[in-house]
């Protein structure tokens, strides 16, 4: 069954994180984002991927090639984010008879997608506490009925997870009007399937989308849970690994350091001396983690510099940072609530009672500074020493 994925989305609830990087390239694990979304299809059959992407596509093309994991790839440019109907529509003219379309920014597990490939024409679902954050699917048992994408009354918890086996469709089945948010919604293709077709609903064993800073975080530690113990770096012999520890070749743990796993540290990090890694942590490609820095549950990005004596609890780091020593990023608001962060303008829940700072690329802190939980460091931009950080800038 060919695959069309859709990665061609500018990321703009993630900002800054995709400010340099496109969505799809964001770390999670030793992959990116999307290249957990083409492993799942290849597992579930995939015989050919038609990538569909913007214009800032040049790294993921890089990245993949014209194969992956034995599946062929085609890259189809979207130019104008006109939505996701546009999206499967520039790619519909190369694909021949049935089809699979699906979120490049979501994990999914491979058996669940190959279900959904079994039982074509059909659309994966996942049950959620608060549907209303999701296109919700409803369904008689066995046969989906309708669509709704994020109703204010869900009539049912069923997430529509982006996972769709359909019939082959022609270019005049992909027109539709656009929706309030000014975008042509694949889910209104669907929509009109339902209505015409027996479309099976298919529950998802495992899922998650991640369009959000915490989610990327979520994205990690689910992946990093699911590593091997294994060490291909340089280890000091008087440092401690425990649990599952993954060290890349090229990568350095220096002298009295502690990592206590799941963590990766990717090819050419130094972490240390006197370091202490834990939680479910992410070090990028050339990475620095100075002496006597602590770092607990987070993804730092490739290149960035986290300066000896600080702290990084539950934050996301972006490309290029660098922490002057002895900045401390805190992770837990005093009255227990869940952190919130600023998305798109709108201050949201993260739903974590405990979760720290985003900091855009090439940020930068002053020795010593403080940042409160829930703070957005916009890319490029800087504190001054000593300077206690309680709001986004």
């Amino acid at each position: 069954m060919e695959f069309v994925v859709l990665a061609a989305g500018r990321g703009r609830r993630l900002r800054p994180l995709t400010d340099e990087v496109p969505k799809p390239m964001l770390p999670v694990g030793r992959e990116p984002l999307v290249g957990h979304v083409l492993n799942a299809a290849a597992d579930a059959g995939a015989s050919a991927f038609y990538l569909v992407v913007g214009d800032e596509d040049g790294p993921v093309r890089d990245y993949f090639g014209n194969r992956h994991g034995g599946v062929p790839i085609a890259y189809v440019e979207q130019t104008e984010p006109r939505g996701t109907a546009d999206a499967v529509a520039c790619a519909a003219e190369y694909v021949d008879g049935p089809f699979v379309v699906v979120n490049g920014d979501n994990l999914y597990d491979s058996a669940s997608l190959a279900s959904v490939v079994d039982a074509a024409p059909a659309i994966g679902v996942y049950a959620v506490e608060d549907p209303t954050e999701y296109g919700v699917i409803s369904h008689d048992g066995g046969e989906v009925t309708d669509v709704v994408e994020k109703p204010p009354d869900p009539p049912t918890n069923l997430a529509n997870v982006g996972a769709y086996a359909l019939p082959s469709l022609d270019s005049d089945d992909l027109v539709v009007v656009q929706s309030e948010r000014g975008e042509h919604e694949f889910t209104d293709v669907v929509a009109d399937v339902v209505e015409s077709a027996s479309v099976t609903p298919v529950e998802f064993d495992t899922w998650l989308d991640v369009g959000r800073a915490w989610e990327l975080l979520a994205a990690n530690e689910r992946v990093l849970e699911a590593q091997p113990h294994r060490v291909e770096g340089d280890v000091a012999a008087n440092a401690h690994l425990h649990g599952d520890v993954f060290v890349e070749p090229g990568a350095t743990i220096r002298e009295r350091t502690t990592v206590e796993g799941p963590v990766l540290v990717r090819r050419d990090a130094t972490v240390g001396p006197g370091a202490y890694l834990r939680g479910t942590t992410y070090v990028g490609p050339d990475v620095h983690i100075g002496h006597g820095v602590e770092v607990k549950n987070s993804v730092v990005m490739a290149e960035t510099n986290v300066g000896h004596l600080s702290y990084v609890g539950d934050s996301v780091l972006g490309r290029e940072v660098n922490l002057g020593a002895g900045t401390t990023i805190a992770n837990l608001r005093h009255d227990d609530d869940p952190v919130k962060l600023t998305v798109n303008g709108e201050r949201l829940s993260t739903g974590r009672r405990k979760f720290g700072a985003v900091l855009g690329h090439g940020a930068k802190t002053g020795i010593n500074t403080g940042i409160h939980p829930g703070v957005t460091l916009s890319s490029g931009s800087s504190t001054t020493p000593g300077e206690v950080v309680v709001r986004d800038r």
